[in-house]
């Protein structure tokens, strides 16, 4: 058996690299992918989006998000990159419509539970699959919503496998607001069973795929500042990825900033729901109250466990938008480093000043 498999393997390595993989066939004709940073706020807005008419519960996507990973390695070619995004979520279409690899664990924010219209993948359990399931898609023609981490980062093989019919959408948020979910996370990328992130080898270091080519500056920093240059380092690959696009696939990539979507969503929503032929409804108006969105105060989000473990606090009465960063800056200055700080400081920056002009009283 051994000597068979070593046969097989000499076969594989002399197979010719000229081989392009594709995939052609379509099955999810409308997709809206939601991404960003951990801590931007996708779990805000992706039941708001999953209750746009026609739009499915968020699916999040690990596999797309590991293809896509790899890429950026240099350990997967763009060919298979994009074959592999269209095969993943053409496969995720076709499963919820028949309400396969459905999350029935109550507590949890993806739950169907906790979805607007929970009952419409208790019926599906009843109906034909297979065959049938794809008369229905084409039919009733569905919205995918798929979630991924760091979604910009991959935005360019993603928007190159969708070409039409889609919309990336990208959460932004005030730096200071995601540093302390980073830092609760931060030592568990390359150390934690339970962290499914793509790590590489880096002189005996288990780094995460987005330290590449700053790997010496991530294992000298300390926790905190391995945070302020984790986002730094991010965000630049982001806009990286952003300059690649095209203007026609730039199109199809909404920038969500998390303060100006929580007081005032209308312009987004309007801009995605144009992108892939949706429309608000009732439905999304009562998820949206749910969110609490529109709110008055940023901060003012939903008290929840999971946010809790991941350092959400409340907003204290009587504080500002300015006093509520502040306490975040003095949290980062306890641990940072004075070089640390003063990258964090930059890039809050400029946040306000692209994001945030007129909001900060």
């Amino acid at each position: 058996m051994d000597a068979t498999i070593e046969q097989v393997g000499s076969k594989i390595k002399e197979l010719p690299s000229t081989y392009e993989i594709i995939r052609k066939n379509k099955i999810a004709n409308r997709i809206i992918f939601v991404g960003g940073l951990p801590g931007c706020g996708k779990s805000m807005m992706s039941p708001i989006l999953g209750a746009l008419q026609d739009v499915e519960i968020q699916k999040y996507n690990y596999s797309i998000e590991h293809v896509c990973s790899l890429y950026r390695l240099g350990r997967i070619t763009e060919d298979a990159t994009v074959a592999m995004i269209r095969m993943l979520t053409d496969l995720d279409l076709y499963n919820l419509s028949m309400t396969r690899e459905i999350n029935l664990r109550y507590k949890d924010l993806s739950s169907i539970f906790k979805n607007p219209k929970p009952w419409r993948y208790i019926k599906r359990l009843f109906m034909d699959g297979d065959a049938e399931a794809l008369i229905r898609i084409k039919r009733d023609n569905p919205i995918l919503q798929t979630l991924t981490h760091n979604l910009l980062i991959h935005g360019v093989p993603i928007v190159r496998a969708m070409k039409e019919n889609f919309c990336l959408v990208e959460g932004v948020r005030h730096p200071l607001y995601m540093v302390r979910q980073w830092r609760l996370y931060i030592e568990r990328y390359g150390n934690d069973d339970r962290d499914f992130t793509i790590w590489f080898n880096h002189n005996g270091h288990q780094l995460p795929f987005f330290t590449k080519g700053w790997e010496d500056l991530y294992v000298a920093s300390n926790s905190m500042d391995k945070v302020i240059y984790s986002i730094e380092k991010s965000l630049g690959m982001a806009q990286s990825a952003l300059d690649n696009m095209t203007p026609r696939e730039r199109d199809g990539v909404v920038i969500v900033p998390f303060e100006q979507f929580v007081v005032n969503p209308w312009p987004y929503l309007e801009k995605i729901t144009s992108l892939v032929g949706t429309k608000i409804n009732n439905t999304t108006l009562k998820e949206m109250k749910r969110q609490n969105v529109p709110r008055d105060m940023i901060a003012d989000g939903i008290n929840r466990p999971i946010y809790r473990q991941y350092g959400w606090k409340p907003s204290k009465k009587g504080t500002t938008e300015r006093d509520e960063l502040q306490e975040r800056r003095d949290f980062v200055k306890a641990e940072a480093t004075s070089d640390a700080l003063k990258v964090l400081d930059r890039l809050c920056e400029e946040y306000e000043d692209k994001y945030m002009t007129g909001i900060l009283h």
